[in-house]
């Protein structure tokens, strides 16, 4: 295991269309900084806003523009080449970074107990103070099948959020949010980085499964903290967020089930959920989110039945 002082960390942080919200994400890295942070890549996803306006390059600042929306798992990767550190951290620009997060991280990761983890998330507090449930179960086609038919709702239980626990205590997880996703360098090596077949969503989690089937652990580290604010960017296009979401589920379910349960997994999601979407949406008067169901669905179908 290496020394502490030689261990050296790279952040990545994706941009879309971000606001205001990069400038105070890069503002939380220098101000709780840590000597042994290498180098900070923001990749910017073609935004047409100015939030990469803040960004002044540097030795230890990156700014790669993309012409095109890469998707979050291949602008990831990007961010990634060309730095060599033992330690990767993506964070969302919607994320802020707390007094000694990144060195409590560090010193965990680097000790005889955290060197047996290979992916470490931390304690995230959301935008009323409180802690969020952030860590999740890896999906199963019963959790998803449950999701389908609205249970998930009525059956928290169900679901693949750990929300029955309080994310109070340092424990080993299957799989933490990939807004705060500190990794060590050989092992997102040896796993290829994230799969850019998942445009966004579950790409973190899919690494997460891999590391796992590879014999790598997940840790919670409850003693570090950083602020997420939660929904990031991607609140202001709920109709193609909810598209990515099913999608990357059925790309999931192609990659990590059985051919049955891949299979019950796409009928549940192409024709089922709709349409409990739909009765959820009118038992809460909720127009828009009845239209945002159908828009996503169109764009869903169109990509299932009529892709080339």
């Amino acid at each position: 295991m290496s020394n502490i002082k030689n261990a050296f960390l790279d952040i990545v942080i994706v941009n879309w269309n971000s606001g205001g919200q990069l400038e105070d994400c890069l503002a939380s890295i220098e101000q709780f900084s840590d000597p042994r942070l290498a180098t900070v890549t923001v990749v910017d996803n073609f935004s047409v806003d100015s939030s990469t306006d803040c960004v002044s390059p540097s030795e230890k600042l990156r700014l790669i523009k993309s012409s095109v929306n890469l998707g979050f798992g291949k602008a990831c990767n990007l961010g990634a080449k060309n730095t060599s550190g033992e330690y990767l951290l993506f964070l969302n620009p919607d994320a802020v970074l707390f007094p000694e997060t990144l060195t409590k991280v560090l010193n965990y990761m680097e000790s005889s107990q955290g060197s047996e983890f290979a992916i470490c998330g931390v304690k995230l507090i959301n935008e009323i103070s409180q802690i969020a449930r952030s860590c999740s179960r890896f999906p199963t086609a019963k959790g998803f099948l449950a999701h389908s038919f609205g249970l998930g709702k009525l059956l928290p239980s169900t679901g693949h959020m750990m929300a029955e626990w309080d994310h109070s205590n340092t424990r080993e997880v299957d799989h933490v949010i990939g807004a705060f996703f500190f990794v060590r360098r050989r092992v997102f090596n040896v796993l290829h980085g994230f799969d850019e077949k998942y445009f966004l969503y579950l790409e973190d989690v899919d690494f997460s499964l891999r590391a796992r089937k590879n014999g790598y652990k997940t840790i919670f580290l409850s003693e570090a903290e950083a602020f997420h604010a939660g929904g990031g960017t991607s609140r202001s296009i709920k109709a193609r967020r909810l598209f990515y979401s099913l999608r990357s589920r059925l790309t999931y379910a192609s990659v990590h089930f059985s051919k049955a349960a891949m299979l019950l997994t796409g009928l549940a999601t192409l024709l089922v959920e709709p349409i409990s979407r739909s009765f959820f949406a009118l038992s809460m008067f909720s127009w828009s989110g009845l239209k945002e169901t159908w828009v996503a669905y169109g764009m869903l179908w169109r990509w299932v039945f009529f892709r080339r």
